[in-house]
């Protein structure tokens, strides 16, 4: 009977292998994400929290006083609890500082890139509703103000950022993650491989890529520093080897491509390095070898919109038959399906739509609720329809498997951007009649 609906093909075996990997309940602690800096800076106030350029050096006591500070001018300026602020600013210790007391100030905090178009920054800007802006100049004034006696202590579900992502139809998507949903994620990465004090993470990834998330509050709430390029280094390779072999540092994070550029002087520019995790695109078969062997190489996976990441694969000896890095499993608490064009689960092998659940999933799109409601479903519980596609392998091992709508969205150095609003901006120049944006080359 065509009638009816089409049977469920995933085999018992698989369904509960599956179940397995995505088991929820792990205690990753809860709270805010700048709580845990805060109390730190109070244990231990000495301890060294940012260094930067050759001998610049921030302890844990001395950046949050001058959050304190920046805190204190923002309540000055009526910003609270519930409010959106933009940082506006250049890598530094500055950017930081600016950031951890929007948090302080019971605010959420609205990266916006300094060499973002001036249009583009404006648009931001307006839709997220900030009350202010941190630049430069308004980071002076704030700091110029009495100190706030303590740091805000809003829910663990209160919005703690809004990165905006790009936009099909040329208008930007304000992801809005919670304190909770952002934590759960770092506190399982440092809970599997470790973030303390004699760490140091190198922070490349601009304050608008989520990555940076994890560079500060992966490191300041467990006792280690983060190392701080400049702006105009921030794209350096030879900056940071520089960095990675003059200020200690033991954790990388970035894109799969920036790791291989740092490592074309030979594995010994990784030396002092422990850990690398490299996410938001294609991992090169290759890229292992290239490495010290003591360093961890760990291909990271996930989505802004769940919080960082959501999955997980320690890549070791890689398998001559492989065609990619496995995407390999989930995270605490966090969930995988492969979804059919029917909507139902695929058996392994089959591709289908990678939805991710649990407990790192954003609230959704800022002030759009129709863009939410489409991209985050129920069905059994919540999830992210991610636009990616993918695959099991027995055993509940996920494949990567490149963009559903490859025509339409691509990676650029990790970054997800959105043809159509390189379109849209190309076709609001004066004399331009129409556009078509195009990717060239092909990935590795």
């Amino acid at each position: 009977d065509w009638s009816e609906p089409f049977p469920d093909l995933l085999p018992p075996s698989q369904r509960a292998a599956r179940a397995e990997a995505n088991s929820e309940g792990a205690d990753l602690g809860g709270g805010t994400l700048h709580g845990r800096f805060f109390a730190r800076a109070q244990a231990e106030p000495d301890a060294p929290a940012l260094r930067w350029g050759a001998d610049g050096e921030a302890t844990y006591g001395e950046l949050a006083g001058r959050a304190l500070r920046i805190a204190g001018g923002l309540a000055a300026a009526g910003v609270g609890e519930g409010d959106r602020v933009a940082v506006r600013l250049p890598k530094g210790p500055g950017q930081v500082a600016a950031v951890l007391g929007v948090l302080a100030a019971g605010a959420a905090y609205v990266p916006v890139g300094v060499s973002q178009p001036e249009a583009r920054a404006a648009l931001i800007l307006e839709q997220a509703g900030a009350s202010l802006c941190v630049d430069s100049t308004e980071l002076a004034r704030l700091e110029a103000a009495d100190p706030l006696p303590a740091p805000a202590g809003p829910s663990e579900r209160a919005l703690a950022y809004v990165i905006y992502t790009s936009g099909s139809t040329g208008v930007p998507k304000g992801v809005a993650v919670s304190h909770a949903a952002a934590w759960n994620t770092i506190a399982d990465v440092v809970r599997r491989w470790g973030m303390g004090p004699g760490d140091a993470v190198l922070g490349v990834s601009a304050l608008d890529f989520d990555l940076s998330v994890f560079d500060i509050f992966g490191a300041l709430s467990f006792g280690a520093a983060v190392v701080l390029p400049d702006e105009e280094e921030r794209r350096d390779a030879s900056a940071w080897r520089e960095l990675v072999s003059s200020r200690g540092v033991t954790v990388w994070n970035s894109a799969p491509a920036l790791l291989d550029v740092m490592l074309d002087d030979g594995p010994g520019a990784a030396a002092g390095l422990r850990l690398a995790l490299v996410s938001g695109d294609w991992v090169p078969l290759g890229l292992r070898s290239k490495l010290p062997e003591g360093v961890l190489l760990v291909a990271m996976g996930g989505a802004t919109e769940a919080g960082i990441w959501s999955n997980y694969f320690e890549v070791g000896e890689v398998d001559p038959s492989w065609s990619s890095i496995p995407y390999g499993r989930p995270l605490s608490n966090q969930s995988f399906r492969v979804v059919g064009e029917d909507g139902l689960d695929c058996p392994d092998w089959v591709p289908g739509e990678l939805w991710i659940g649990g407990g790192s999933l954003a609230d959704g799109y800022l002030g759009d609720p129709g863009k939410t409601a489409a991209s985050f479903v129920e069905d059994g519980g919540r999830w992210y329809r991610t636009g990616d596609m993918g695959r099991y392998w027995p055993g509940a091992v996920l494949e990567f498997l490149g963009r559903k709508d490859s025509q339409q969205q691509v990676k650029i150095r990790g970054h997800r951007v959105e043809l159509g609003e390189v379109e849209a901006a190309v076709a609001g120049c004066p004399g331009v009649k129409g556009a078509v944006a195009v990717v060239a080359g092909e990935r590795e």
